[in-house]
């Protein structure tokens, strides 16, 4: 039998883009539909509306945390144009978790922009941080007195990643540099959002809040022991996975480390350049594992490993985002059980972890794969928007309600 500490969060995670529907203000929205995607997210779960429902499901599931996000696009709608109704409603939303004794992780930005936003050059501008911190300090400011755990961007390298190296998501370009330039300018707009919460908890009396980044770490694990793949495994680990880190633990501006863990990464590089030794992957079946349907390797030993890599830091461990896309729902099972033993074990060699919060509570709208992937605890019917519990949701529920797993 294993037991986590008693006030260790457990719960699941969405984003408002992905279950919320009806976002039109956001660049995602636009790229829909310029890009003719054979799935555009539309109404996506109808989150919006349904948000009680939701949450109930959540409460009756023994759920004691959930991380959502707040929309950027439907708060500042037009550059410097905020809405009060849409203020209102997510303080209305972190209510509705607050009587349910589900404590909120709020992130303030999940991958989607305001459309005005990229028009005025979107995270590559120089002007990004001051355009950030505006809509920052609105929310902060409507919600601090609800809120003790905030996120203030989603997975900086991923949302670089796909939007400037492959080019599969809007902007859809394919340069290392203006990657870098994004991810440093995300890096620049966390440090002045944490200094500026911190700031805001301040002045209004209230307890410090514990403010960090979610960042998407992967298990990068050489195909075979030769030269070109170690240095592409030091490498990607470097940049992809700690660099960020790195650099928010020495200005410090965490207050926990955030982790999102889904895979390990197969390295197999054949030549010397750049774009190889980054992005290289072993395309020959070596070393299989089984896959979720998006076929990711699963590889539950691996967040073992990178929670024992962040000891170094000795601050806590926030397990933000880990979860399946499947429809094998004794796979889904499966997977969280063997990654809260892994969880656990580094635990138990002195990694501090305050929760796990499961991908995704429901099914939801997974970018620009549309609405196959299927990651929810609860399933969604996409005809008529009806929820069903699955029985890893079940079994998970026992496990958030005792502390304990057989």
């Amino acid at each position: 039998m294993i037991e986590f500490p008693k006030d260790f969060f457990w719960g699941a995670a969405t984003s408002a883009y992905q279950v919320e529907g009806g976002n039109s203000n956001s660049d995602w929205w636009e790229w829909e539909a310029k890009v003719g995607l054979s799935e555009p997210s539309g109404q996506a779960c109808r989150h919006y509306e349904f948000y009680k429902q939701d949450f109930d499901l959540a409460k009756l599931l023994n759920h004691n945390a959930h991380r959502l996000s707040v929309e950027w696009s439907r708060i500042e709608p037009k550059a410097s144009m905020f809405s009060e109704k849409e203020l209102a409603h997510y303080r209305e939303v972190i209510i509705s978790l607050k009587q349910r004794n589900i404590e909120p992780i709020v992130t303030l930005h999940h991958f989607a922009n305001p459309a005005w936003f990229v028009k005025s050059g979107g995270w590559q501008s120089s002007k990004a941080k001051d355009y950030f911190l505006r809509y920052v300090e609105k929310v902060t400011e409507a919600l601090c007195d609800k809120v003790s755990y905030w996120v203030t961007i989603n997975e900086p390298l991923v949302y670089a990643y796909y939007g400037y190296i492959e080019g599969a998501w809007p902007p859809q370009k394919k340069s290392f540099f203006k990657a870098r330039q994004v991810t440093l300018n995300m890096a620049a707009s966390h440090i002045r959002a944490y200094r500026l919460i911190h700031a805001i908890y301040k002045k209004r009396n209230l307890s410090a809040p514990f403010v960090s980044i979610a960042s998407h770490l992967q298990a990068f694990i050489p195909c075979s022991p030769g030269l070109r793949n170690r240095l592409a495994v030091y490498l990607r680990n470097r940049f992809f996975n700690f660099e960020l880190i790195d650099r928010l633990v020495k200005g410090k501006t965490l207050d926990f480390i955030g982790v999102n863990y889904y895979t390990r990464s197969l390295v197999d590089v054949e030549k010397w350049g750049l774009r190889n030794l980054a992005l290289e992957v072993c395309s020959k079946n070596h070393h299989p594992l089984r896959k979720n349907s998006l076929g990711w390797d699963i590889y539950p030993q691996g967040i073992y490993t990178l929670l024992l890599k962040l000891r170094k830091y000795k601050l806590p461990v926030f397990v933000l985002e880990n979860g399946i896309s499947t429809p094998d729902d004794e796979l889904r099972w499966d997977f969280i059980r063997q990654h809260l033993k892994n969880i656990h074990r580094a635990m138990a060699e002195g990694v501090k972890v305050l929760g796990y919060i499961y991908w995704s509570l429901i099914d939801n709208f997974e970018w620009d794969k549309g609405f196959g992937p299927r990651f929810g605890l609860i399933e969604v019917d996409y005809r008529n928007f009806e929820r069903k519990i699955r029985e890893s949701a079940r079994r998970f529920a026992e496990v958030c309600k005792s502390g304990t797993l057989d």
